[in-house]
């Protein structure tokens, strides 16, 4: 089963075509980071208006890279939930437009769900059951996923996601957007033991996150240190609050699994792409016998692949849409509204 698969949850429009769920035909990203870096972040009126002016280009190339036509796929795949409300509908209402013009089915994705699916395209044996780590600009959720559409959060982030958490530091520490990926190679070069940082938890909820304290131990310091005039290591502060974070993920991640009897852990999201939570949970893993599993860099940040593989899921235990399909900006994984 072929189909096309759209995504324009936040600021990267694109489309790709997806074999049954495993194999990527195409897959197209028009990214909009150089244009939001002027503004340290996601403008969302900025983002709606470039997905409007570029998902009918990508939508072509993807369909073109896949060697096909419209008429050639059999269903249409969109995110639907959850992310940028304006955003999220330029993707929906072009992907319904495309599902009706062509008559074609008309899948809706949970943008969560395919995240973790990116990892059926990168291990194409990986089957459920397993345990997931979410971590994201906009998520931080421990999920075990039991079948392809049967999720269920066991832990979350209680404030700040851990994606956001490291570019709202590392903007404090003068690195341009995004700020996590510039954090994370600067940490590379730094000292992680060199600032002493809290990792907090959430009392009663051992699976559950909790990152605004630690963003603000780290802000707290840089604003005393220019105070008294002292020149703070960027480094070794990025390296210290890097492992203070990663510290935190896999606490939680390696307790849940650990009480679950989950045997392969799998990471997804922005987030999975940080160097260190790679090697931590790799090592992790194989101190203990269990599989780990990461999507190929390409496929952590937003894009359609992963789309497209969920989709095919979604499709088997019959979750297609009509015309009234609507985007919504906060869902939970299970589908249920927050």
């Amino acid at each position: 089963m072929r189909i096309l698969a759209l995504e324009s949850s936040c600021d990267e429009t694109a489309a790709a075509v997806v074999e049954d769920g495993r194999t990527v035909l195409s897959n197209i990203v028009a990214s909009q980071v150089e244009e939001h870096r002027l503004y340290g972040g996601v403008v969302p009126e900025i983002a709606s208006r470039r997905h409007c002016e570029a998902v009918a280009g990508v939508t072509r190339e993807a369909l073109a890279g896949a060697g096909m036509t419209l008429a050639d796929v059999d269903a249409i795949a969109v995110t639907y939930a959850p992310g940028l409300i304006g955003a999220l509908l330029v993707g929906v209402s072009f992907a319904k437009g495309l599902a009706l013009a062509a008559k074609k089915p008309l899948i809706p994705v949970h943008h969560l769900r395919s995240h973790i699916a990116a990892n059926y395209v990168t291990f194409p044996d990986l089957r459920p059951p397993f345990l997931c780590l979410v971590a994201s600009g906009g998520h931080s959720h421990i999920i075990e996923v039991k079948d392809y559409t049967d999720l269920r959060v066991l832990g979350r982030t209680r404030d700040d996601a851990a994606g956001e958490a490291f570019d709202k530091a590392a903007r404090a520490m003068g690195m341009p957007y995004p700020g996590g990926v510039a954090l994370d190679r600067a940490a590379e070069e730094g000292d992680d033991r060199a600032f002493t940082l809290p990792r907090p938890s959430v009392d009663g909820a051992p699976y559950d996150f909790s990152f605004s304290g630690l963003k603000t131990a780290v802000i707290n310091l840089l604003h005393n240190a220019s105070q008294k005039g002292r020149e703070v290591s960027v480094p070794d502060l990025a390296a210290s609050y890097r492992r203070a974070v990663v510290d935190c993920l896999a606490r939680s991640f390696v307790q849940a699994a650990e009480d679950t009897g989950a045997k392969t852990l799998v990471i997804a999201g922005g987030v999975s792409a940080n160097s260190l939570l790679r090697r931590r949970l790799g090592a992790e893993c194989e101190k203990r016998g269990w599989r780990f599993c990461r999507p190929e860099l390409s496929l952590c940040g937003d894009n359609a692949a992963m789309v497209g593989a969920q989709a095919y899921y979604e499709f088997l235990a019959g979750n297609t849409a009509d015309m009234s399909l609507n985007a919504c900006a906060a869902m939970d994984i299970s589908g249920a509204q927050d």
